[in-house]
């Protein structure tokens, strides 16, 4: 490793906290794939992100920024972002656009797991490295396209598990839930599904519904009276994130249910922790934004710099995750 490497790595470890062993060496490298890059050329990073308004979003583009400022002599930093969580065509021609703008790596947090796998094939055949954080690229997606994409990023399965545990030691064998999950298409979205009901079944609570609301606070508010009023003994919801949470919240407040439902998030924004502190959210997950983007940038950098190949990269480096509650914060 370089002493420019190494002092990256460092670096990236203290801008992130710690936990996340595995990636200060970057031991997670088999191999793998990137077009040339002349010696002491400056690399070329692109970062494309989901909804430039979400909070988590947000964190992740302040801890790239300032990651990269902190290396300006060596790489550049371009972010796209899209308007809207769903907005997987505009997240496409992003990608298309870092392709004909020539970048050394794409980081991308995919709106939808399926879409975004044959440009992503563009992109790698172009010479690219791609890594994903936040969402991996579907499997079987990524088989039909050719490619083998790494995620850096948590197992969400694994942490909406923790939080549906958590959730069921407040509830009665037998209780009412009902899971508002994110965009349905996508694979951190279904992992989290998938990791409530396990908690779920497991303390012999009783799913009544499982409905999308896109990550969105308004479309989680809508579903979340939807199912207050079709499941009267409901006693819980559990939301594939804050934003969700947060409209669950409200949509319970107007119902007239207060204190009556608990709710739970994902992701740790700082705005749900008033609602953590007063009881109106009882648990959240936090799967740390800040370190997803920095890694994720990192895992990238050293690929280009070492020309690896894109299908020799490890498919998973997991960051760490953290249970967050009024009182474990």
């Amino acid at each position: 490793m370089t002493q420019n490497m190494r002092r990256r790595a460092l670096l990236a470890g203290a801008l992130a906290a710690t936990g996340v062993s595995a990636l200060a060496g970057m031991a997670g490298f088999a191999g793998a794939a990137c077009a040339e890059v002349p010696p002491g050329a400056k690399l070329k990073i692109a970062l494309v992100v989901k909804s430039m308004t979400d909070p988590f979003t947000v964190a992740m583009v302040d801890a790239a920024r300032n990651y990269q400022q902190h290396f300006a002599s060596q790489f550049s930093l371009t972010i796209r972002g899209t308007a809207k969580q769903t907005d997987t065509a505009a997240q496409i021609r992003m990608v298309d656009e870092m392709i004909r703008a020539k970048m050394n790596a794409i980081v991308i947090a995919p709106t939808d797991s399926k879409a975004l796998a044959p440009v992503v094939a563009r992109a790698i055949r172009a010479g690219i490295i791609v890594i994903t954080i936040d969402n991996p690229l579907d499997d079987a997606a990524q088989k039909a396209a050719g490619i083998s994409v790494p995620f850096v990023g948590p197992n969400n399965r694994n942490g909406a598990r923790q939080v549906g545990k958590y959730l069921a030691d407040h509830l009665k064998r037998g209780d009412q839930v009902g899971i508002i999950e994110g965009i349905a298409v996508s694979r951190n979205a279904q992992q989290r599904t998938a990791g409530g009901r396990d908690a779920m079944e497991a303390a012999g609570m009783e799913v009544v519904a499982v409905q999308s609301g896109n990550w969105d606070y308004a479309q989680g508010r809508d579903v979340a009276t939807k199912m207050l009023a079709e499941h009267p003994q409901l006693r819980a919801l559990l939301c594939g994130n804050d934003n969700m949470a947060m409209g669950a919240v409200d949509a319970i407040r107007d119902a007239g249910r207060g204190g009556g439902v608990y709710v739970t998030g994902y992701n740790a924004i700082d705005t749900i922790r008033p609602l953590l502190a007063d009881g109106r959210v009882l648990a959240t997950m936090n799967q740390f934004a800040d370190r997803q983007a920095v890694f994720g940038i990192d895992f990238a950098l050293k690929a280009v710099s070492e020309h690896r190949k894109e299908r020799e990269l490890s498919r998973v480096i997991e960051t760490p995750l953290q249970l967050v509650t009024a009182t474990k914060r």
